[in-house]
């Protein structure tokens, strides 16, 4: 299986996505890029401790302060993931206890183990890519 092939089949098969690290403001890239997937039809569920304990919504959804949480009210295709590589492997780890199928980290996001473990565990995996150009690119 090549990254190719994992980008084709989550276009193709996801489109519940939580999305950690999901900002509030609109001028953040997350929030662009769950913009844009949400106005194509995915389900967008937002993973934010900070705006999850304010009592937010973001884009019109619930905010879930971590992703196991998150897993408990939905049924998530796809962990989309807006934080620093090094705060990637909790997040795997997380990903993998709730059995997501896929795991994508952000364009510039890049955890060589953390992506080997989610691997591991049968995920499949996309890094330092965008999920909003990777879509477009295939319409």
């Amino acid at each position: 299986m090549t990254e190719k092939d994992d980008i084709h089949h989550i276009l193709k098969t996801c489109r519940t996505v939580a999305v950690v690290g999901l900002s509030p403001k609109p001028h953040r890239a997350s929030f662009d890029v769950a913009r844009y997937m949400q106005a194509h039809g995915w389900r967008i569920i937002p993973v934010n401790p900070v705006a999850a304990a304010s009592g937010a919504t973001i884009l019109g959804e619930r905010v879930y302060a971590t992703l196991p949480e998150a897993a408990q009210h939905e049924k998530i295709d796809l962990v989309n993931v807006f934080r620093n590589a090094e705060d990637v492997p909790p997040v795997v780890t997380d990903a993998i206890a709730i059995g997501a199928p896929a795991l994508w980290l952000q364009l510039g996001i890049e955890n060589a183990a953390a992506a080997a473990a989610a691997r591991a565990a049968g995920l499949r995996v996309v890094q330092d890519k965008c999920l909003k150009v990777e879509h477009a690119i295939a319409q």
